[in-house]
């Protein structure tokens, strides 16, 4: 990685190495929990897609009151109380396992809890980024973040499957508690102060109304919210018969599934060094579309890989790698565009609206999925998923997205007032 002026930022480099160290352990529980709930639990397509929709459900019910809660509060808090209570909630999951009391209902309820808790870390990470750094570094930021869950992605899955084969999910789960732990104690070493909250509060309606409006009335934010919500379905669809695919149906052990999913950690890397290259070349909109058909090929790859272990094994490395790089060049260029043109005073609520917009997304594709798997055959299910990926594409590719770039200036949040006042 290239050392730039940005690395000489105190402050951004505390929130890289603390993402680092959270995002590592994350992937863990994210190959851990429906590891667990596949061997140990036995549980059925229905039960993974309902284990996958417990986890995302908070993003369609809950985020646009984080929203409202990030712009209220300091987000740094937020942050660290998030990670302190996932810590605590994962701690539950090996305990249970070791008492002979986990059942597939609890597991629904650290997914439901844990989800909460990730929304508002995520809303608030998201919004307190523009307030540490210069608006016209957000690409470059935001690639550098994601090159630190990059690697992550890297290392994550395949530590995460020989630790979930050499020493049981339950163990591999703990470890990612003690992340989560870490990350707080890197955040609270961040000394930059958050701009001041220089609006009184209003209605709790009157607010989120407004992070709505101003979600809809943008185009490129409409733009991103739509294609990245039709993405997210489709990614709840895979995802909720990915891992009994590829343990049943392809034969993998945890072991052999964490190195396939490594191959989605190198793609992302390998984007997320070269998003802000690509967006300088071609523009961050033809760079968006460009991520998104890379991710459609990543899932049509998917859908093809059978045959012996090793060529499965090679089909489904090759369709991460692509849907990891077109996944996190759109990611980049797509996050830094929508902070770009958003005040600071509405960063909580613009983050929380696309989040229900496009997180909230894959708890429905995830149920769909869990149907489709028993109803169809979970091949069959992938195939559908890619028919979501290529509409999200077309959506893409008609939007105002494809002439889009970063803002340098954002209108302040009472001009902003007075423009919606005057739409409405």
């Amino acid at each position: 990685m290239r050392f730039g002026p940005l690395w000489y930022h105190r402050d951004f480099r505390r929130l890289w190495a603390a993402q680092t160290v959270s995002k590592t352990g994350s992937q863990i529980t994210i190959l851990g929990l429906p590891l667990l709930a596949a061997t140990v639990l036995h549980a059925t397509p229905w039960q993974m897609g309902v284990l996958l929709a417990a986890e995302f459900a908070p993003a369609l019910l809950l985020g646009l009151l984080a929203g409202v809660m990030v712009d209220r509060c300091p987000r740094r808090r937020i942050l660290v109380a998030a990670d302190l209570g996932r810590a605590i909630l994962l701690l539950f999951v090996p305990m249970a396992a070791w008492l002979g009391i986990l059942e597939i209902e609890a597991l629904y309820a650290v997914a439901f809890l844990t989800g909460t808790l990730t929304l508002c870390f995520e809303v608030a990470d998201q919004s307190l980024l523009p307030s540490l750094i210069d608006r016209d570094r957000l690409v470059e930021a935001n690639g550098k973040l994601e090159t630190s869950r990059s690697i992550a992605e890297v290392a994550g899955p395949g530590l995460a499957g020989l630790l979930i084969q050499l020493l049981t999910a339950p163990i591999a789960i703990l470890l990612d508690a003690m992340s989560f732990l870490l990350f707080a104690l890197f955040l609270r070493q961040i000394t930059s102060v958050e701009p001041e909250i220089t609006t009184e509060p209003t209605s709790l309606r009157r607010d989120i109304i407004e992070g709505l409006r101003f979600v809809v009335t943008t185009p490129v934010l409409r733009a991103i919210a739509g294609c990245a919500g039709l993405a997210n379905l489709t990614y709840g669809v895979m995802m909720a018969v990915l891992v009994l695919y590829a343990t049943q149906d392809l034969g993998f052990t945890a072991g052999l599934l964490g190195l396939a999913f490594a191959g989605g950690g190198i793609g992302a890397v390998i984007g997320a060094v070269l998003a802000d290259r690509i967006s300088a070349q071609w523009g961050v909109g033809p760079s968006v579309i460009a991520g998104q058909v890379l991710s459609v090929a990543g899932t049509v790859a998917l859908v093809v890989a059978g045959g012996p272990v090793v060529l499965a094994l090679i089909v489904l490395l090759i369709g991460q790698f692509l849907g990891g790089l077109g996944g996190v060049v759109a990611q980049v260029n797509q996050m830094g565009l929508r902070q770009s043109v958003t005040p600071d005073a509405l960063q909580g609520r613009m983050n929380a609206t696309m989040h229900v917009l496009i997180t909230g997304a894959v708890p429905i594709g995830a149920l769909a999925g869990g149907m489709l798997g028993e109803a169809i055959g979970l091949r069959s299910t992938l195939a559908v998923a890619v028919l979501g990926d290529v509409a999200a594409l077309v959506w893409l590719w008609c939007s105002a997205l494809r002439t889009a770039s970063v803002v340098q200036d954002v209108p302040s949040h009472t001009d902003l007032e007075l423009s919606l006042a005057m739409d409405a």
